[in-house]
């Protein structure tokens, strides 16, 4: 090992920019997280090819492909470079003098009134601790997360998760179809096909399409035999229930997101037959421990 790093000198943040390269599997937006310019990236890409004897990338003017060798590399990145933020990470906690923090990332599709089940015990428990909380995909959190960005996830999970995750918590969150008050009062609920088709003669707002709470929700539509074509997709359930109850369709929602919201004279829920559920649940890295903080964080989470 150590003649074959002599003969080929390895730099880990060759080895960070290629990471970001095949995260984002563009050089523009992988030099932009960098603060790098195009033709730097592009250097430090061709010079850890030459190292390597390898062809990690194969880029045309409209696309980056990572090849297969790169591809075994990007993963064993992720690995080594979550390893190296960990334990540089643990350092400053133990013998630093920064106040000790946690990295959260939170999926879109969770709403403002899911927040105060992640925060609230550790926040009144241990008030010196940082939170930093960012928004993401559920594929971006998986990445961060293995990468050593963030400490904890939380999202409607994919099937099935990565082996590097373990999940430490796992609720149901029961949806309620909703629509604007006025509109609501004249649906024929006694009945259960003229209701589906009263439904399906509105608009519809519905949740990305992209994410999983999103493919869940439309292969359970499917399963209800319901064509709800959208008129609006967004990523945020709190815009949604805004938007219902400024009267521009109906949606599913989350029943807990309809708890912060204080208009609730606008909007009204109409009992559906079946309830569509998903799951929520809260992952941190498998197989590496945790500072003591986060362990704390991670106890206090209420779902």
């Amino acid at each position: 090992m150590q003649q074959y790093l002599t003969r080929k000198p390895f730099d880990l943040y060759a080895l960070h920019l290629f990471h970001l390269v095949a995260k984002h599997r563009s050089f523009t937006r992988a030099a932009r997280e960098a603060g790098l310019s195009q033709s730097a990236l592009t250097r430090q890409m061709q010079s850890l090819e030459e190292r390597l004897g390898l062809t990690l990338i194969n880029r045309t003017t409209r696309s980056v492909e990572i090849t297969e060798a790169g591809l075994f590399l990007a993963a064993e990145a992720t690995r080594l470079i979550g390893g190296v933020a960990s334990a540089l990470d643990g350092l400053q906690t133990e013998f630093g003098s920064a106040r000790p923090e946690v990295r959260v990332s939170v999926s879109r599709t969770l709403a403002m009134a899911h927040m105060p089940g992640l925060f609230h015990a550790n926040h009144q428990r241990h008030p010196e601790v940082v939170c930093r909380v960012s928004y993401n995909t559920s594929t971006s959190i998986l990445t961060a997360l293995e990468a050593g960005e963030i400490d904890i996830g939380v999202m409607c999970p994919p099937s099935p998760l990565p082996d590097s995750v373990k999940i430490t918590h796992r609720f149901k969150d029961t949806f309620e179809l909703i629509a604007p008050a006025a509109l609501a009062a004249k649906a024929p609920l006694k009945r259960t096909a003229p209701f589906k088709l009263w439904l399906a003669a509105h608009p519809w707002l519905h949740i990305d399409p992209g994410t999983n709470t999103g493919k869940n929700l439309r292969r359970w539509l499917k399963r209800q035999q319901l064509d709800l074509p959208p008129a609006m997709e967004l990523d945020s359930f709190d815009l949604i229930i805004n938007l219902v109850a400024s009267g521009f369709g109906l949606a599913f929602v989350p029943r807990r997101a309809l708890a912060l919201y204080r208009r609730k004279e606008s909007i009204a829920t109409l009992l559906f037959p079946e309830r569509f559920e998903r799951d929520v649940v809260a992952v941190t890295r498998q197989h590496r421990k945790q500072p003591q903080h986060v362990q704390r964080f991670v106890e206090n989470i209420l779902f």
